[in-house]
């Protein structure tokens, strides 16, 4: 449990990265539970709102005051922060990982429920979650017809409750949202049941339901111990980078409007005494004096900060890019046929980031199964210690030599298992199910091969013991 603790009122606290913390000797109260959804909703929900304003390009620079009529006022927005989170996302979980179970026909059973439940579809909503807001709940329930049930809840209109213990078990996961009287509405769910409560917090037997999973139907993603996503970092430099567009785009059409100014001239006149010359609406101006050597036609210009601008431009595309420490996939340095050594170079520091993002979504999808795994829609004959034998295989989305991977898992021949030779293939999905085929490939082989020379077992019985005798 992180040291950084703050009191909220009474039995409530909250840690340095926004979790709850609650007694674990304490049943919650409807005064704590309303505590927490106050907080919530005054506190966090403001700066979670403000991240997915960000990525969404909801950037401040759209929403600030005109200059005036007279002035350009063009509102440019480069949103690099959605770059920034689609390009790691789609690095992280764009090839979904492979869960299996050593047990084929567990596997195969919970193969079915990950494809019919789109689950690699969630894990990725979930991955783009924590990359926006640092955080994302996956929630387990029951449908209608019993069948086991997975989804997503944004940390803006949920939350998770833990106890004050080392290991932070946790205690309730509260879902709420306010309609349009600003009345509240949800439902709390604890290891045992549910309730639903109003703007009055109460938890009673009367609103309540049991829980078929016997534990806390929720678990929250993350991806580090701070709850911090890839934007928190990124946000400012991203709106520097709109208002200097923005600024350079004013710039470039001053100059497209750029006064005229005729000074030490006399223009010629027309029989009704005006310059011959249509100054109106032609931003012109003209000071009508007797004709001198010091008469100058020129445009009013302000100085042109370009190089300033473009170098500023530059310096800020490279800073998001640095401290987001996701590669710029724009970049020159990605040009030309690089080898794959030198590809993993230039993506070192987005691979580091990807190693520790897979380790805690491995941490938190072993909880999440062994809630899943705790009722017997999924896997039958009481299996629900099967969460203990899950694998995790997580694959870096990048591009592949195809002929390369096969040149390595032909020299892995005899030295390792051919489940973990066929591993190193990025284009098998489940390398279990792959062997079963491979096997099955060659049991039809064999026999095709004793139909073709007449083989008595695929006679028909009588005939085999007529010819036998």
């Amino acid at each position: 449990m992180t040291e950084s603790i703050s009191i909220l009122n009474g039995n409530c606290e909250i840690d340095d990265n926004g979790s709850f913390i609650y007694p674990k000797d304490k049943a919650l109260t409807s005064d704590d539970l309303q505590n927490f959804v106050k907080y919530h909703n005054e506190t966090l929900m403001p700066s979670l709102k403000k991240l997915k304003d960000e990525y969404l390009g909801n950037h401040p620079i759209l929403s600030k005051p005109k200059k005036g009529d007279l002035r350009p006022d063009n509102r440019l927005m480069a949103n690099l922060t959605k770059y920034v989170v689609e390009t790691f996302n789609g690095y992280f979980i764009g090839v979904p990982p492979n869960i299996t179970l050593n047990n084929e026909k567990d596997n195969e059973e919970l193969q079915n429920w990950l494809s019919s439940n789109s689950f690699a579809d969630k894990l990725s909503e979930i991955s783009r979650q924590c990359d926006i807001y640092g955080r994302s709940i996956a929630f387990v329930y029951q449908d209608e017809n019993s069948n086991t049930k997975i989804t997503y809840t944004s940390p803006e209109s949920s939350f998770i409750i833990y106890d004050d213990t080392v290991e932070m078990n946790q205690i309730a996961y509260v879902r709420y949202s306010f309609n349009s009287n600003s009345q509240v509405n949800g439902t709390v769910y604890f290891a045992d049941k549910q309730y639903n409560f109003d703007d009055k917090y109460l938890m009673n037997d009367i609103n309540s339901e049991i829980n078929p999973f016997n534990a806390v139907p929720a678990v929250e993603f993350s991806s580090n111990v701070y709850k911090q996503g890839l934007i928190n970092d990124i946000m400012t430099l991203n709106e520097a980078l709109d208002n200097v567009l923005s600024q350079k785009a004013n710039q470039n059409e001053y100059f497209d409007n750029a006064y005229l100014k005729i000074t030490g001239l006399r223009l010629p006149k027309d029989k009704n005494g005006n310059p011959i010359f249509n100054l109106d609406g032609n931003q012109v101006f003209y000071s009508p004096e007797e004709a001198s050597k010091d008469a100058d036609i020129s445009f009013i210009t302000k100085p042109d900060g370009d190089n300033m601008q473009e170098h500023l431009i530059d310096r800020l595309t490279d800073l998001i890019y640095q401290i987001s420490m996701v590669a710029n996939l724009n970049d020159q340095a990605f040009a030309g046929n690089s080898s794959g050594v030198a590809l993993k170079y230039k993506l070192l520091p987005m691979q580091n980031m990807a190693v520790n993002k897979e380790r805690k979504f491995t941490q938190s999808m072993r909880k999440l199964f062994k809630t899943i795994f705790s009722v017997d829609t999924i896997l039958k004959n009481d299996h629900v210690d099967a969460w203990k034998d899950l694998s995790f295989k997580f694959y870096q989305n990048l591009p592949v030599n195809t002929a390369d991977e096969a040149n390595t898992a032909r020299s892995l021949e005899g030295i390792v298992s051919k489940e973990t030779q066929l591993g190193t293939l990025s284009f098998v999905d489940d390398p279990k199910k792959e062997i079963q085929r491979m096997t099955d490939e060659h049991i039809e082989e064999v026999k095709n091969a004793k139909r073709a020379n007449g083989d008595v077992t695929d006679q028909q019985p009588n005939q085999t013991n007529q010819q036998g005798e």
